[in-house]
């Protein structure tokens, strides 16, 4: 992930509650000044109106 070179930067990042994502991804984003924001708790449709929501900012 190299967006400096876009001459942007990534703020936050939202992900699910999974566990394949340790506590140590997300201190290594905040490192960078990245915030993490979880999607609600029993959200299953929450992709798809992730992807909904992206394909409209585009």
């Amino acid at each position: 992930m190299d967006l400096e070179g876009a001459g942007c930067r990534a703020r936050y990042l939202i992900r699910d509650r999974d566990g394949k994502f340790p506590r140590l991804f997300d201190e290594v984003l905040q490192d960078e000044g990245i915030e993490v924001v979880l999607s609600g708790v029993r959200m299953p449709r929450i992709n798809s109106i992730t992807k909904r929501w992206v394909q409209t900012c585009r």
